[in-house]
């Protein structure tokens, strides 16, 4: 079967990268076509191929790839996938990044640091990328860095109807691990039908990446479940240690909530061994079977990249899947 589906004059193509087969595939059968055959490999010193094994003038081109470990290697690919598509005569390209590279790195912490979120942006611009389609940017500043229309699609809604037939909603409280994540516990809280906010206190060394020290919980945990969420999980050292302050200042439960298990050694230990009652993840990025643990549960994130595809390709409205709050 072809990897290019038309409609009336249209045509869609949805290619993916190799960092993430399974997902690529479950949105390509959420839209009803076939991923395009792609040639992709490796040179003996690292250089990529890519070449589409079909025409692809005059398509609509959505370019899908997450982004886990190497990140550098599949970022990489996406953009020479980005490229061949445009040399191609693609009318139009979106690049679909589950997981958007680079995307704690958006704005100066101190003097003469990068801001890798934007240069990110400018590649996908520079390699002929027309729009970008991404699930929960770490900040949504993100958006402005590209010259472009950018599709910021929500996983909360998926996250937080799962977490309602787990919990008493009565009996919950949404916990942000952090101060700057409380304007997404406020959305979650109000999608848990307006159940109270806490937030974790904890401390930051710039100078040292991946490490946190939770200290207090601000707000009122005792005797309740409490839903701790953010966006990612990458080592797991942040989220686990909220998990014990939150424990030790007298929750019932604690479940963990995130959009993008990153899971960087040791992530999954530390969860496991957390004690929250389970950890509710998207699969925006590959889990292998050695970074899966007991209480962990893994949401499909493809029907509503596949919704805001078939929004994007019929001219419609991506914002209306979120009820106006995209």
């Amino acid at each position: 079967m072809s990897g290019i589906t038309a409609y009336g004059e249209k045509k869609l193509v949805l290619a993916s990268g190799r960092a993430h087969p399974e997902l690529a595939a479950q949105v390509a059968e959420e839209l009803g076509t076939e991923l395009l055959p792609v040639d992709a490999y490796d040179f003996a010193n690292g250089e990529i191929y890519v070449r589409s094994a079909e025409s692809v003038r005059g398509t609509d081109a959505f370019i899908i790839q997450s982004h886990p470990a190497p990140l550098n290697n599949w970022l990489m690919e996406q953009l020479i996938m980005i490229d061949s598509m445009k040399r191609a005569s693609a009318k139009r390209i979106t690049v679909v990044s589950p997981f958007y590279p680079y995307a704690r790195q958006d704005k100066k912490g101190r003097g003469r640091e990068p801001i890798s979120a934007r240069l990110v942006s400018d590649l996908y611009k520079t390699a002929g990328a027309d729009r970008i389609m991404s699930v929960d940017l770490h900040t949504a500043q993100i958006q402005g860095f590209f010259d472009g229309p950018v599709d910021h699609l929500m996983a909360i809604p998926l996250l937080a109807d799962y977490i309602r037939s787990r919990v008493d909603v009565d009996n919950v409280t949404v916990v942000s691990p952090d101060t700057g994540r409380v304007r997404v516990a406020e959305q979650w809280a109000e999608m848990l039908g307006g159940a109270p906010l806490a937030f974790v206190h904890k401390s930051r060394d710039l100078t040292v990446p991946n490490q946190a020290v939770s200290k207090t919980v601000v707000g009122q945990i005792e005797g309740r479940t409490c839903v701790l969420i953010d966006d990612m999980i990458d080592t797991g050292g942040t989220i686990a240690g909220a998990v014990q302050v939150l424990k030790n200042a007298g929750a019932k439960d604690v479940i963990i909530a995130a959009t993008h298990a990153v899971f960087s050694p040791p992530a999954a230990q530390r969860l496991a061994e957390s004690g929250a009652r389970e950890v509710v993840v998207t699969n925006t990025l590959p889990i292998p079977t050695e970074k899966r643990f007991e209480n962990l549960t893994v949401l499909s994130i493809a029907p509503l990249i596949a919704r805001a595809i078939r929004e994007v390709f019929e001219d419609g409205s991506v914002t209306s899947l979120f009820d106006g709050k995209a």
